[in-house]
């Protein structure tokens, strides 16, 4: 599939002018909404946009998670509408009730868009979780960025977009953020154990004796030289599979809903600015 979005030209500083990438899509595909009625380009236009593509359980988006909300709440009064794009990966994240459960637990508080059908994210050509749009007050995609990391360089596009709608309350200072938990950034320096899915019809690399068998709980052990050869930049979303979890207590069963946030942990050693992969489940 051919890109819709250039390659980002880089660190813009606030001489420079962003390009113009396109028209900010339609989010007239979402399912559902939460925090905030229905909205379209045209009754964003006076205001920047930030569109963030996001699962709950991406523990990508998570370590990104302090940032939106950290600028949500710094220059929302002063132009800048952020949006989250909750396009789903697995079965249970297709589920409005977990969703909204997510979004009270995880504290996201700006308007979000159910994106269950991946209408949205065909509408905007996305391929990735987490990833970030940039859309000006004329409603006009001027940047983007894929995966975590580039915090600086995005908060600076925020404020030149903001200052170019006439914002005088921009300044160059950043936003204060809270990155703690499991929001926390990784220990990419001392990191090693790499990640991995537990579920039984896409997981490898355990060292654990036996075999997983669907809804046996089973306490598994992951090699310091195992791989997880399906990570890789431009993964697309593919249809959600049914069974994608191993027994690990009864809250992290599909049956059951699968994991809440609260049940996921990172177990990541990508460097920032690779996109969505497989996610750990915590249990007692």
């Amino acid at each position: 599939m051919k890109a819709r979005w250039p390659v980002p030209a880089g660190l813009h500083l606030a001489s420079d002018r962003l390009p113009v990438e396109g028209d900010l899509p339609s989010f007239g595909g979402a399912t559902g909404w939460l925090n905030s009625p229905p909205l379209t380009p045209a009754s964003l236009r006076g205001q920047v946009v930030l569109v963030s593509f996001w699962t709950y359980t991406c523990i990508n988006w998570i370590r990104q998670l302090s940032y939106l909300r950290a600028w949500a709440g710094t220059y929302g009064g002063q132009g800048l509408t952020v949006i989250g794009v909750h396009t789903p990966e697995f079965g249970f994240e297709h589920d409005a009730g977990n969703v909204r459960r997510a979004v009270a637990d995880m504290r996201v508080d700006y308007p979000v868009a159910l994106d269950s059908d991946y209408a949205v994210w065909g509408a905007f050509c996305n391929h990735y979780w987490p990833a970030l749009y940039f859309a000006d007050a004329q409603g006009r995609v001027r940047h983007h960025y894929f995966g975590e990391g580039e915090y600086q360089q995005s908060e600076m596009v925020i404020q030149q977009l903001l200052a170019e709608a006439g914002s005088g309350g921009a300044g160059p200072d950043m936003a204060a953020v809270d990155a703690t938990g499991i929001e926390a950034a990784a220990d990419w320096a001392t990191l090693r154990s790499p990640e991995n899915y537990t579920g039984w019809e896409r997981t490898e690399n355990f060292a654990s004796a036996g075999s997983l068998v669907p809804g046996k709980r089973l306490h598994l052990r992951l090699t310091a030289t195992s791989r997880h050869r399906d990570r890789r930049r431009g993964q697309a979303a593919t249809p959600p599979r049914r069974q994608q979890f191993s027994r690990a207590g009864p809250a992290a069963t599909e049956a059951d809903g699968g994991p809440s946030p609260r049940s996921v942990a990172s177990m990541n050693t990508v460097p920032p600015g690779n996109v969505n992969g497989p996610l750990v489940i915590h249990w007692p």
